[in-house]
């Protein structure tokens, strides 16, 4: 396996270098679902869960306040703004905007959310990851990245793997490993298209005999039969 021990970041850090802001915010989803926080909703939409796992995340600061610490002896809302503490706050946003069940598409232009990728963006930027003016990433972001695929394929199950793990293969692997790790959230959030077999041809055999039997379209978000599997 490839040594991964000199590349740091959160996989929310690893998925806005991959995939940009849209990529950054799906990873935090699936983090607060993971922990129970955020589930699906009406068809395409999510909404927050009142419990624990939301009142443990981080206060939002007021508008227009950064997390940075000002100039001078008073603390700002984080004495040390680690890669961590970005992406709690990140996922704070995510969770905060969902107090009215939204579309993933809907929280990434939401203002509040997008403060909170511009902070993970300044902690890379920090991090010699994105270069100015454009914030694109750097030769090392694209190294980070290339050892990281290396280290962490895509994986065949979700068996055995841990929520990091979980997390990593969705900034590193985007739609194709929300079908692995979190399928059925996935599918039900709009997260991921129903794939069709109309739109692979397979209906075309099935007119024929073929495994699938008679006319009339199937779909599935996973990858796998619909029905395979344990709850996400």
């Amino acid at each position: 396996m490839t040594d991964t021990a000199g590349v740091r970041g959160t996989p929310h850090e690893t998925a806005l270098l991959a995939g940009g802001p849209r990529a950054a915010v799906t990873v935090a989803l699936v983090a607060l679902h993971l922990r129970g926080a955020v589930e699906a909703g009406a068809p395409g939409t999510l909404r927050a869960v009142d419990g624990e796992a939301g009142r443990a995340l981080p206060p939002l600061p007021p508008p227009g306040v950064g997390l940075e610490p000002p100039d001078g002896d008073t603390a700002g809302p984080a004495d040390a703004v680690t890669s961590e503490v970005r992406a709690a706050y990140l996922e704070s946003a995510v969770y905060h905007c969902l107090r009215e069940p939204s579309e993933a598409a809907e929280l990434v232009r939401d203002p509040v959310v997008r403060w909170a990728v511009a902070e993970v963006r300044v902690g890379l930027a920090e991090a010699g990851m994105l270069r100015y003016p454009l914030l694109r990433p750097t030769r090392a972001a694209r190294r980070r990245l290339k050892t990281l695929r290396k280290a962490y394929p895509l994986p065949a199950s979700r068996r055995e793997l841990s929520d990091h793990q979980r997390l990593l293969a969705v900034a590193l692997h985007g739609e194709a490993a929300l079908r692995v790790v979190v399928p059925r959230f996935a599918l039900r959030a709009g997260l991921t298209d129903r794939v069709s077999l109309r739109d692979k041809g397979l209906l075309r055999s099935s007119s024929r005999g073929g495994t699938y039997g008679g006319g009339g379209s199937h779909a599935c978000g996973s990858g796998t039969s619909c029905g395979a599997g344990g709850p996400d």
